[in-house]
This record gives C-alpha cells, structure tokens and sequence, in this order.
C-alpha cells in the first residue's frame, strides 16, 4: 500500500491488495493517523477495482470516519476524517 503525503492529506492506494488487505492496512491508517490528518484519498482503480470501491465505499467503517465522498475521478474515494 503506497502512501503519499500532502499537508493534511494522506492519499493511499490500495492497487494489488485483496479486499480484506485493503480493509485492514485502511483500518489501521485511520486508528493511528495523526490528529492533524483531516482527509485520506484511496485510490481503489475502477476499471476491474469494484471489489475495493465497494469495500472502501460501503464496509469500511471506523470511528474517525466524518463522510465518505465520491471523487470527480470514479477511481477514488475521499474519507472526511474527524
């Protein structure tokens, strides 16, 4: 899982990760990010990715979670954190 850095943002993704990798490298992002990190970008991949869209979009869950936004790019998720 390839991790990026910018400011407050950390953009990830997942590419070449089993659904339930993905799930678990997110979960454990999002429990030990710092407060400072405001947004996680995950770049899932749409073109055969629907396994981890949907993973990402609809299983994750974490209290760190605000919202979860449906980029202009299908290939990616935005998750709000709090």
């Amino acid at each position: 899982m390839l991790q990026t850095k910018y400011g407050t943002t950390i953009e990830v993704d997942i590419h070449g990760l089993t659904a339930r990798e993905a799930k678990r490298e997110l979960e454990q992002l999002l429990s030990h990010a710092d407060k400072g990190i405001t947004e996680i970008r995950v770049i899932h991949g749409y073109n055969g990715g629907q396994v981890l869209r949907d993973m990402v979009r609809k299983e994750l869950k974490h209290p760190r979670i605000s919202a979860k936004l449906i980029s202009l790019n299908p290939g990616e998720t935005r998750i709000l954190l709090k």
